[in-house]
């Protein structure tokens, strides 16, 4: 099974950047999906981005034009830059990796989640 720990997580003001980072174990790397979930207080969990073994990205509708996933098979790094931040990003954001394509949150490895807080 994949190990996956988060990092990258803090305070940000409104308009700021942030860059997650997800290390994950194992030599098959290559073979999975990555994605990024959150969860804000009171709210579901949703799917921020994901990106296939391929490259191919998906991003949710809240995030399209601001966030970017990107992945170092190499390292086994994945990567979440998120631009133009607003309070509404605020969540703890978990790290995920299955072999499904299109990522979904019934499948997979989960991190340990790193809270990203927006605060003006």
């Amino acid at each position: 099974q994949v190990q996956l720990v988060e990092s990258g997580g803090g305070l940000v003001q409104p308009g700021g950047s942030m860059r997650l980072s997800c290390a994950a174990s194992g030599s098959i790397f290559r073979l999975y999906a990555m994605a990024w979930y959150r969860r804000a207080p009171g709210k579901e969990r949703e799917l921020v981005a994901a990106i296939s073994s391929g490259g191919i990205t998906d991003y949710g509708n809240s995030v399209k034009g601001r966030f970017t996933i990107s992945r170092d098979n190499a390292k086994n790094m994945a990567y979440l830059q998120m631009n133009s931040l607003t309070p509404e990003d605020t969540a703890i954001y978990y790290c995920n990796v299955q072999l499904h394509w299109p990522a979904l949150p019934e499948y997979g490895s989960w991190g340990q989640g790193t809270q990203v807080t927006v605060f003006s």
